[in-house]
Protein backbone atom coordinates (compact mmCIF):
# COMPACT_ATOMS: atom_id res chain seq x y z
CA UNK A 1 0.00 0.00 0.00
CA UNK A 2 1.50 3.30 -0.93
CA UNK A 3 1.00 6.35 1.55
CA UNK A 4 0.65 10.11 -0.20
CA UNK A 5 0.12 13.28 1.52
CA UNK A 6 -2.02 16.42 -0.05
CA UNK A 7 -0.38 19.25 1.86
CA UNK A 8 -2.27 22.45 2.06
CA UNK A 9 0.54 23.81 4.65
CA UNK A 10 -1.83 25.61 6.82
CA UNK A 11 0.44 24.45 10.03
CA UNK A 12 3.61 24.92 11.30
CA UNK A 13 6.05 23.24 9.70
CA UNK A 14 8.13 22.41 12.18
CA UNK A 15 5.03 20.48 13.73
CA UNK A 16 3.75 18.98 10.19
CA UNK A 17 3.66 15.19 10.78
CA UNK A 18 2.99 14.75 7.04
CA UNK A 19 6.14 16.22 6.02
CA UNK A 20 7.97 14.39 8.24
CA UNK A 21 6.56 10.90 7.09
CA UNK A 22 7.53 12.61 3.52
CA UNK A 23 11.04 13.32 5.00
CA UNK A 24 11.55 9.96 6.10
CA UNK A 25 10.03 8.39 2.80
CA UNK A 26 7.46 6.67 4.21
CA UNK A 27 4.82 8.74 2.14
CA UNK A 28 5.31 10.70 -0.89
CA UNK A 29 4.14 14.57 -1.40
CA UNK A 30 1.57 14.71 -4.07
CA UNK A 31 0.04 17.54 -6.05
CA UNK A 32 -3.03 15.82 -7.25
CA UNK A 33 -4.96 12.69 -6.28
CA UNK A 34 -5.32 9.63 -8.55
CA UNK A 35 -8.75 7.62 -8.97
CA UNK A 36 -7.38 4.52 -7.10
CA UNK A 37 -6.84 6.22 -4.08
CA UNK A 38 -8.28 6.21 -0.74
CA UNK A 39 -9.29 9.81 0.20
CA UNK A 40 -8.71 9.95 4.08
CA UNK A 41 -11.96 12.88 4.35
CA UNK A 42 -13.72 13.07 7.96
CA UNK A 43 -17.05 14.40 6.33
CA UNK A 44 -17.31 11.29 3.91
CA UNK A 45 -20.33 9.45 4.16
CA UNK A 46 -19.04 5.98 4.03
CA UNK A 47 -16.28 4.19 6.82
CA UNK A 48 -13.45 2.73 5.29
CA UNK A 49 -13.58 -1.05 5.71
CA UNK A 50 -10.68 -3.65 5.58
CA UNK A 51 -12.11 -4.80 2.15
CA UNK A 52 -11.20 -0.99 0.67
CA UNK A 53 -7.74 -2.45 0.29
CA UNK A 54 -8.99 -4.74 -2.62
CA UNK A 55 -10.36 -1.34 -4.75
CA UNK A 56 -7.12 0.88 -3.92
CA UNK A 57 -3.54 1.06 -4.74
CA UNK A 58 -2.61 3.66 -1.79
CA UNK A 59 -4.03 6.11 1.31
CA UNK A 60 -3.65 9.67 0.80
CA UNK A 61 -4.13 12.20 3.62
CA UNK A 62 -5.18 15.77 3.14
CA UNK A 63 -2.82 17.32 5.21
CA UNK A 64 -4.81 20.69 6.96
CA UNK A 65 -5.42 22.70 10.23
CA UNK A 66 -8.02 21.09 11.93
CA UNK A 67 -9.56 24.39 12.32
CA UNK A 68 -9.94 24.78 8.26
CA UNK A 69 -11.20 21.32 7.59
CA UNK A 70 -14.70 21.81 6.62
CA UNK A 71 -13.28 24.67 4.29
CA UNK A 72 -10.62 22.33 2.82
CA UNK A 73 -12.70 19.19 2.08
CA UNK A 74 -15.25 21.34 -0.30
CA UNK A 75 -12.73 21.04 -2.64
CA UNK A 76 -12.67 18.00 -5.00
CA UNK A 77 -10.27 15.30 -4.53
CA UNK A 78 -10.45 12.87 -7.29
CA UNK A 79 -10.38 9.03 -5.52
CA UNK A 80 -12.42 7.14 -3.11
CA UNK A 81 -13.44 9.22 0.06
CA UNK A 82 -13.92 6.96 3.19
CA UNK A 83 -13.82 8.40 6.87
CA UNK A 84 -12.24 6.90 10.11
CA UNK A 85 -14.27 5.44 12.53
CA UNK A 86 -14.08 7.07 15.72
CA UNK A 87 -10.54 6.74 17.21
CA UNK A 88 -8.21 8.63 19.94
CA UNK A 89 -5.81 11.05 19.38
CA UNK A 90 -2.51 10.05 21.43
CA UNK A 91 -0.75 13.30 20.01
CA UNK A 92 -0.02 16.00 22.72
CA UNK A 93 -1.94 18.62 21.34
CA UNK A 94 -5.29 16.83 21.14
CA UNK A 95 -4.80 13.64 23.29
CA UNK A 96 -7.18 11.53 24.20
CA UNK A 97 -9.50 13.63 22.08
CA UNK A 98 -12.06 11.69 19.77
CA UNK A 99 -11.13 12.07 16.31
CA UNK A 100 -9.01 14.88 16.44
CA UNK A 101 -5.88 13.42 14.88
CA UNK A 102 -2.93 14.47 13.04
CA UNK A 103 -2.15 13.67 9.59
CA UNK A 104 -0.01 10.48 10.85
CA UNK A 105 -2.68 9.23 12.91
CA UNK A 106 -5.16 9.00 10.21
CA UNK A 107 -3.15 7.33 7.39
CA UNK A 108 -1.53 4.84 10.34
CA UNK A 109 -5.21 4.30 11.39
CA UNK A 110 -6.43 3.92 8.31
CA UNK A 111 -3.54 1.07 7.69
CA UNK A 112 -4.58 -1.00 10.45
CA UNK A 113 -7.74 -1.31 9.69
CA UNK A 114 -6.86 -1.82 5.66
CA UNK A 115 -4.50 -4.88 7.13
CA UNK A 116 -0.98 -3.12 7.28
CA UNK A 117 -0.16 -3.15 10.84
CA UNK A 118 3.64 -3.14 9.82
CA UNK A 119 3.35 -0.01 7.62
CA UNK A 120 1.07 1.82 10.20
CA UNK A 121 3.68 1.29 13.58
CA UNK A 122 6.92 2.33 10.94
CA UNK A 123 5.22 5.40 10.19
CA UNK A 124 4.06 5.97 14.34
CA UNK A 125 7.58 4.76 15.20
CA UNK A 126 8.81 7.98 14.31
CA UNK A 127 7.03 10.17 16.77
CA UNK A 128 7.82 9.70 20.37
CA UNK A 129 3.99 9.81 20.73
CA UNK A 130 2.95 7.61 18.30
CA UNK A 131 2.71 4.51 20.55
CA UNK A 132 1.00 6.28 22.45
CA UNK A 133 -1.93 6.51 19.44
CA UNK A 134 -1.76 2.83 19.45
CA UNK A 135 -1.78 2.00 22.77
CA UNK A 136 -5.06 3.96 23.27
CA UNK A 137 -6.88 2.12 20.23
CA UNK A 138 -5.07 -0.97 20.20
CA UNK A 139 -8.50 -2.91 20.69
CA UNK A 140 -10.16 -1.15 18.71
CA UNK A 141 -8.22 -0.90 15.68
CA UNK A 142 -7.99 -4.45 16.09
CA UNK A 143 -11.91 -4.79 15.91
CA UNK A 144 -12.52 -2.17 12.99
CA UNK A 145 -10.00 -4.35 11.05
CA UNK A 146 -12.55 -7.30 11.13
CA UNK A 147 -15.96 -5.46 10.40
CA UNK A 148 -17.71 -5.85 7.22
CA UNK A 149 -20.14 -3.43 7.44
CA UNK A 150 -20.86 0.69 9.16
CA UNK A 151 -23.91 -1.24 11.20
CA UNK A 152 -21.00 -3.47 12.50
CA UNK A 153 -19.52 -0.34 13.75
CA UNK A 154 -22.08 0.98 15.29
CA UNK A 155 -22.80 -2.32 17.69
CA UNK A 156 -19.12 -1.94 18.02
CA UNK A 157 -19.45 1.57 19.41
CA UNK A 158 -22.15 0.90 21.58
CA UNK A 159 -20.05 -1.88 23.16
CA UNK A 160 -17.38 0.56 24.03
CA UNK A 161 -19.72 3.29 24.97
CA UNK A 162 -18.36 5.51 21.98
CA UNK A 163 -21.33 6.54 20.46
CA UNK A 164 -20.66 9.38 17.77
CA UNK A 165 -23.55 11.44 17.15
CA UNK A 166 -22.49 11.31 13.51
CA UNK A 167 -23.08 7.21 13.23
Amino acid sequence: MNIQVFMLKQDDPKKCTAAKLVKFGLAKEVSKTQSNTIILDPFAPKTILKQDAAIAKSITGIDCSWNLAETAFTRKFHGIPRKLPPLLAGNPVNYSKLNKLTTVEAIAGAAFILGYEQLAMSMLDKFNWGHTFYELNADLLKDYSEIKSEREIELLLAEYGLIDKKY
